[in-house]
């Protein structure tokens, strides 16, 4: 479990989860998109934090990547870089949505998709900083990450065990303000290769670790089945319309879905929540006293009866007698006076 920078809150073991509304980049260039993204997070989702992505594109792609043809329905250009372009907000836009996110009381950070922009977020004083997927094996970043006096958060998908215990051991000695996210890199990710025990996996190998689940998948079902599994952060893609031009549009939720996903996941904290022995509770006792099973006589019993399963029956019974559990107990014990048939029996008749 760890604070938040700027005391924005724990996460971790005993804490409600966190959920991240990602937003990603299906504001689709639009920063008044954005914005309404951002109060949907808040007032119908009530998430935690809104997170957006942010990229120097020159310091994430190559010269090539950048040029090469993008021919696709969703695409904002005629190359990859135009329609990345398209879609990239500037420094100063980003400021705006991080004081608008912070007028509208939730948090704000970015997915650090380079070392430029990774500066950029740390400057901008965000409660956490998020790793993509996509950087999970870019050590030299993730140490600069690390170095950071900020939480960090790192997405896992598109890679193996062997990489993650890499970075757990990069980071921790570091720090200690590690999320290791369960992820898988597919929209939407199909339902068998989920492989959503990778959280209990990640529990027991990262002990120093908040562990959470970035999720693709259609729908929510998955997302609670992860907090079940002890995920203490959530996020999942926001969109205002899975119809939307866009890659992420139609594996995102939109926002009545992720409200009613949230609203779900709290009732499902609840239910997990004070874990104790197993015990009749209060809400349980009228129901008992009304259909709770005790001792009667199974015909008329005189005194000095020995009694046996034989003298005796279980029924829900006015007045309650012994309780049913106790059967064992009275066999053998003595009648000190006669009992009526089908009356009930009490510690007080018995010898």
């Amino acid at each position: 479990m760890f604070e938040l920078f700027g005391g924005a809150g724990r996460v971790g073991a005993g804490e409600e989860c966190l959920v991240v509304a990602e937003c990603g980049q299906n504001h689709n260039g639009d920063i008044d998109i954005a914005m309404k993204m951002i109060s949907e997070s808040k007032h119908t989702i009530h998430a935690n934090c809104v997170k957006f992505q942010k990229s120097d594109l020159k310091s994430k792609f190559n010269a090539n990547a950048l040029r090469r043809p993008y021919d696709s329905v969703h695409s904002w250009g005629a190359t990859y870089g135009q329609h990345k372009t398209f879609l990239e907000f500037t420094n100063e836009q980003f400021v705006h949505l991080r004081d608008y996110a912070k007028n509208e009381d939730i948090l704000f950070t970015a997915s650090a998709m380079d070392e430029k922009s990774l500066q950029f977020l740390a400057q901008m004083d965000v409660p956490f900083i998020k790793i993509g997927s996509g950087d999970v094996d870019n050590y030299p970043m993730l140490e600069i990450a690390a170095k950071y006096d900020k939480p960090l958060f790192v997405s896992t998908g598109m890679h193996d065990l062997e990489v993650v215990k890499t970075v757990y051991n990069l980071i921790t000695p570091i720090n200690r303000r590690l999320c290791l996210l369960h992820c898988v890199s597919a929209y939407p990710t199909p339902l068998e290769e989920i492989n959503l025990r990778v959280i209990s996996d990640y529990q027991e190998l990262f002990p120093s670790a908040v562990i959470g689940y970035s999720g693709h998948e259609l729908g929510t079902e998955i997302s609670l089945g992860a907090v079940a599994l002890g995920a203490k952060v959530l996020e999942r893609h926001l969109t205002l319309d899975k119809t939307m031009k866009g890659t992420d549009h139609s594996a995102s939720l939109e926002p009545p879905e992720f409200g009613q996903l949230v609203a779900q996941m709290r009732a499902l904290e609840r239910a997990l929540s004070g874990h104790r022995p197993k015990c009749r509770q209060e809400s349980e006792w009228s129901c008992y006293r009304k259909l709770g099973k005790s001792i009667v006589a199974k015909q008329f019993l005189p005194k000095g009866t020995v009694l046996t399963l034989d003298s005796i029956d279980i029924k829900v019974a006015e007045p309650f007698g012994i309780n049913a559990h106790k059967v064992f107990e009275i066999i053998g014990r003595t009648l000190n006076k006669d009992i009526e048939f089908d009356e009930s029996i009490q510690f007080d008749d018995l010898y």
